[in-house]
C-alpha cells in the first residue's frame, strides 16, 4: 500500500516526507543515551590534541612495527622451517 501511496504523491511530497523522516531521527538523539555525551563534548586544547596525536602515532609505529617483524619472519624464516627442517616440499 505504502508503494501505490508513494506513487500518487508528487516528488516534492516525497523528499519532504524523507526531510521530515531525516529531521526526526536527529531529533530523537538530543533525548537519547547519546544525548549526555554529545552536550559534554568539546574542543580539545592543543595540547590534548598533541598528546593526542603523539599517542596514536607511537601506536601505530608499533603496530607497523610487529607486521613487519612478521612479515620477515614469514618471509625468511617460516620457509626454512618447512623446507629445510621439515623437508615438506622438497624433491
Amino acid at each position: 500500500m505504502s508503494g501505490e501511496e508513494n506513487q500518487t504523491k508528487s516528488f516534492e511530497a516525497r523528499v519532504q516526507d524523507r526531510q521530515d523522516w531525516i529531521e526526526a531521527q536527529f531529533r530523537k538523539i538530543t533525548r537519547g543515551s547519546w544525548a549526555r555525551i554529545i552536550r559534554m563534548a568539546r574542543k580539545p586544547s592543543k595540547q590534548e590534541f598533541r598528546q593526542t596525536s603523539i599517542i596514536c602515532g607511537i601506536g601505530l609505529f608499533v603496530l607497523g612495527a610487529i607486521g613487519f617483524a612478521m612479515l620477515v619472519l614469514m618471509d625468511n624464516f617460516l620457509p626454512w622451517l618447512i623446507h629445510d627442517v621439515f623437508g615438506i616440499g622438497s624433491n
